[in-house]
């Protein structure tokens, strides 16, 4: 089934990077054109919480709620997983000696963010080094667990890593952090949309993610989910009326980040038309979607690997919707070179990056390629790109 016409893409561009900024389909555009012309049509109407706002984004959140199973009243809106983790890390009270745990694997504006909190309060950052290729989800368990100590306050993990597409095994590393008198925050960007979630089974105590990747809802875009014990102690980055004054059955919590001055809605508004499109693509609805992305994923594995001579790098069991790809015949300093060479002379987006780098900063030396296949791509798309890598010299056992 080819989707390819049902969403806006650039028709001579092959397009292997929805990880990145997503991509929306056509029906969702149209539903938040239309949400625009509403808005402007009456702005105050509109836009003023007592009015008509409040009772839209309480529908929406429901929505959302029942599909990452949380409750509600534990669920607000963010512009997108990095603003979820400045919304948490910037409100928590960190004081000196007191330790954050981040990995290698972490997506680097979120790591800065603990790095910012860290320089202000005099904590300390300890980052857990999870080698990549990786034989099991125990190795990122045993990273984890090798820097934590009594200090360390909080722990900051991807559900879905973003430079690797590893999968990690969150449910052993919120146990792990709470056995040790820790909080985690789970950094979920990449996993709405590409893997079942049932985020009060797994109790973390803060899960953040993007509607604007795999749920391909518009940009600008997410949802913060905090655990009930510290709604009192998260404020959004920004202060606005609802700090002092209460709306009408609507928690702080709640209001503060309903509420963050003049802002666009219509991108959280439009989620469910998002979500309605995502279940409408096969008989077995969203969750049939999720399942049929992965197996096309594992096929995509065998097959860009088998013709690349490249060793699994990850085992199927931590993967998603995305595959990454150790490039060894590639220095990191040419990284740049290769991405912008498979998309101006072979009309391939796909990122590649320079690699992950240890505590010190220090690049470990592997360029790598990261695969999205989303439920628009095709086989044929993969093919493209291994055309692309034999004629540039990327084959052959490395």
């Amino acid at each position: 089934m080819n989707l390819k016409h049902a969403w806006q893409l650039d028709p001579s561009l092959t397009f292997l990077n929805h990880g990145c900024f997503g991509a929306v389909p056509r029906v969702v555009s149209e539903t938040r054109r239309q949400l625009e012309m509403d808005l402007e049509r009456d702005p105050v109407e509109f836009l003023a919480p007592e009015r008509n706002l409040e009772p839209k984004l309480d529908g929406v959140r429901a929505r959302v709620a029942e599909l990452v199973s949380a409750d509600e009243q534990n669920l607000v809106f963010v512009r997108n997983a990095t603003d979820g983790v400045n919304a948490v890390l910037r409100s928590m009270p960190l004081v000196s000696g007191d330790e954050i745990v981040i990995t290698n694997h972490g997506y680097n504006a979120c790591n800065n963010v603990a790095r910012f909190v860290a320089d202000r309060s005099g904590a300390v950052v300890r980052v857990a080094e999870i080698p990549f290729p990786i034989e099991s989800p125990q190795q990122v368990i045993d990273s984890v667990d090798a820097v934590m100590s009594q200090r360390t306050r909080l722990v900051l993990v991807d559900h879905v890593t973003s430079p690797t597409a590893l999968v990690f095994p969150i449910q052993e590393l919120i146990a792990l952090a709470h056995d040790r008198g820790a909080r985690i925050m789970i950094d979920g960007a990449h996993a709405a949309g590409m893997l079942p979630l049932e985020i009060e089974k797994l109790a973390p105590d803060y899960y953040t993610a993007n509607h604007h990747k795999w749920l391909c809802a518009p940009k600008v875009s997410g949802f913060l989910y905090v655990d009930s014990k510290f709604h009192k102690e998260v404020y959004p980055s920004a202060i606005s009326h609802p700090y002092n004054t209460k709306r009408p059955g609507r928690s702080v919590f709640t209001a503060s980040f309903d509420w963050v001055g003049t802002y666009d809605p219509t991108p959280i508004l439009a989620v469910p038309a998002a979500l309605e499109f995502l279940s409408s693509l096969h008989d077995g609805g969203y969750e049939e979607h999720l399942k049929r992305n992965h197996e096309r994923l594992l096929s995509v594995r065998e097959m860009v690997c088998g013709a690349t001579g490249i060793d699994f790098p990850t085992p199927a069991s931590m993967l998603g919707s995305m595959l990454t790809l150790p490039i060894r015949n590639v220095e990191p300093s040419r990284a740049e070179w290769l991405g912008q060479t498979l998309r101006e002379g072979f009309g391939i987006e796909i990122p590649v990056y320079a690699g992950l780098r240890d505590a010190d900063g220090e690049l470990l030396g592997t360029t790598l390629m990261r695969i999205s296949f989303q439920v628009y791509n095709e086989m044929a798309d993969i093919q493209k790109l291994i055309d692309a890598m034999e004629h540039l010299g990327l084959t052959g056992r490395q």
